[in-house]
């Protein structure tokens, strides 16, 4: 039986998982850290995401934690609406969006793999491949001790910062900075308009924050990111997505907005962790893996969170791959399969996210109507706004038609 080797056991690698195992195949994970508990800030699964995981049992578990998107609002600083498109559901897909705190989703993906197929507190430090498999270098992260083991296939779901990608593509791949700064925390507030919102307030070009609440549960816990540009576009070594911002640095850029709809200052003050990190991707690939290895989620094709999508998208690559696997009898075959099929839509997604679609019409706004506006219509035309929808629609969603009538990609 072919033996998969994952590494990373974020959304992406726990589903490729489940994904894998569901379809009958031998899998393991291996995980640097060493436990797994449910920290950061919130996620949104777009219906795509959402169709796979209930497809894989886990439906009830997402209704349970996460809470079902009705709306996605753009206002300008002052809380004027913009354009307000409907989600999940409500814009015609048979499954809905959900906000949920990541470390939740982890969880529950976690629960149903099984712990036990997790290896914990062990990093990939290098891989030779043969033409009967791949020899994977594996160290202990508290002792440093070095051993190899054998797997048909290594699969790098390790994130934006990859060993696995860095091993594939050693000659220069920058992180690539947008010159915007992000802060990130779940504070709690009142109800966001209807409370089942993603509320998207200013502009990249200044300053913009989004809100969602997280959990349907009391106190209603609201996830936030504030953008803000400090700089411009170039590169950068590394980043650090650990590191712990400061209120006080994030509030001075919001002190001046008038802003009906969430308390912002409250919000900042009722949030008792934030996190401090650039907006980066890096660019596309010409090829993901060779061979036997293979790259997955923020591994392959890290990009600008603005579309609600980069989790999704690792969702996909998961559920494409172990149909790949599963169906193809060469593991090399079934890997180029795999990224023939999703390197395409995700290279698309990267360049639409880093063209930051929907600021030449925000940007529109603020100029028109810099003191707030009291109807949209006013303001732009409607061949502006059909622009502005289209730009968002081309970085999160799926078409609804082709999603709700598309064969199960499940292998039984």
């Amino acid at each position: 039986m072919t033996r998969i080797m994952i590494i990373g056991a974020g959304i992406g690698g726990l589903t490729a998982a489940l994904s894998l195992r569901a379809a009958g195949l031998d899998c393991v994970v291996v995980e640097a850290a060493t436990a797994l508990r449910p920290l950061g800030v919130g996620i949104n699964l777009q219906p795509h995401a959402v169709r796979e995981l209930s497809e894989l049992g886990l439906g009830e578990r997402l209704a349970a934690a996460g809470l079902a998107v009705t709306y996605m609002t753009f206002t300008d600083r002052h809380g004027g609406t913009i354009l307000a498109l409907p989600r999940g559901r409500a814009a015609g897909y048979h499954w809905p969006q959900y906000s949920i705190h990541r470390g939740e989703l982890q969880m529950i993906l976690l629960a149903a793999v099984g712990a036990d197929n997790v290896r914990l507190g062990t990093r990939l430090h290098d891989f030779e491949q043969d033409s009967g498999g791949v020899t994977v270098v594996l160290r202990e992260v508290a002792t440093g001790r070095e051993y190899r083991e054998r797997a048909d296939v290594l699969v790098g779901a390790d994130g934006i910062q990859s060993t696995t990608r860095a091993r594939l593509h050693p000659d220069g791949d920058p992180l690539r900075w947008s010159g915007i700064q992000m802060w990130r925390g779940v504070g709690e507030g009142d109800p966001i308009m209807d409370g089942a919102t993603v509320l998207v307030a200013g502009s990249n070009r200044s300053s913009r924050i989004v809100t969602y609440h997280i959990s349907p549960a009391e106190p209603r816990l609201i996830n936030w990111v504030a953008e803000v540009k400090v700089g411009e576009p170039g590169t950068i070594d590394q980043a650090d997505w650990s590191r712990a911002g400061r209120r006080e640095d994030v509030a001075r850029h919001y002190a001046d907005w008038k802003f009906p709809h969430v308390d912002i200052p409250s919000l900042f003050a009722s949030s008792a962790r934030i996190l401090e990190y650039p907006m980066v991707d890096r660019d596309p690939l010409p090829f993901w893996g060779e061979g036997r290895v293979t790259l997955l989620g923020d591994a392959a094709h890290p990009m600008y969170p603005i579309g609600s999508n980069g989790g999704s998208q690792a969702v996909l690559d998961a559920r494409v791959l172990a149909k790949w696997l599963a169906t193809e009898p060469d593991p090399a075959g079934a890997l180029a399969g795999y990224e023939v099929e999703r390197r395409p839509p995700t290279t698309q997604l990267i360049l639409g996210h880093r063209a930051l679609p929907i600021e030449e019409i925000v940007q529109l706004v603020t100029e028109r109507a810099p003191g707030g506006f009291a109807d949209i219509a006013d303001v732009l035309t409607a061949e502006e706004l059909g622009r502005m929808a289209a730009g968002q629609h081309g970085i999160t969603d799926s078409d609804v038609r082709a999603l709700n009538e598309r064969a199960s990609w499940s292998v039984r």
